[in-house]
């Protein structure tokens, strides 16, 4: 039986990453998608969410597990002794060099780690997390990008925190704006 993982932040899942997990789903018996913690980045949505939300679009899949972890992808791997390979979806060149240097470093912590390549579909090949919050920061549509079962949860918080934060980038502009005409 092949097991992969799908390893990601996922802060959200996007119409992309679906489309990965559908692909690689079908290449393998069973499909781990793991939700990873990067101390680098701050998220919009909590890991129980996003595991939440990875759920409830890959439902229909039956050999799709979600699973959670906070530390490296090698560890993980070696953890799970039922995995044999790491699944990496695509979009572009600028993609390849970091995943490239991540399947390397992956390996040399833990040489039983392999690591396929799946190129994004010609029609997420533009959609990422961060173009997302992007969309949803100025309000516009994000049902092309997101799964549609979850697609109002994460407009609903985009925006709200979205709105939050430029009310508040507009109030210390204006009162920074007034205290200098003074």
């Amino acid at each position: 039986m092949k097991t992969a993982i799908y390893p990601g932040s996922f802060d959200p899942v996007t119409n992309g990453h679906l489309d990965i997990i559908r692909r690689a789903s079908k290449m393998f018996d069973k499909l781990v998608v793991v939700v990873l913690i990067n101390p680098l980045k701050t998220y919009s949505f909590s890991m129980q969410e996003r595991c939440e939300f990875l759920k409830e679009t890959t439902k229909d899949i039956p050999n799709v597990e979600i699973a959670s972890f906070d530390g490296l992808l090698a560890d993980y791997f070696n953890q799970r002794s039922d995995v044999d390979v790491i699944v990496k979806g695509l979009r572009a060149t600028t993609d390849f060099e970091y995943e490239f240097q991540m399947a390397h470093t992956n390996k040399d912590l833990n040489p039983r780690a392999e690591t396929v390549f799946i190129p994004a579909s010609l029609k997420t090949t533009f959609v990422s997390s961060s173009m997302v919050k992007q969309v949803a920061m100025f309000n516009g549509d994000l049902s092309k990008y997101v799964p549609a079962c979850i697609h109002e949860q994460i407009r609903t918080r985009l925006t709200r925190d979205f709105d939050a934060a430029r009310e508040l980038a507009r109030t210390k502009y204006h009162d920074k704006s007034n205290s200098e005409r003074k």
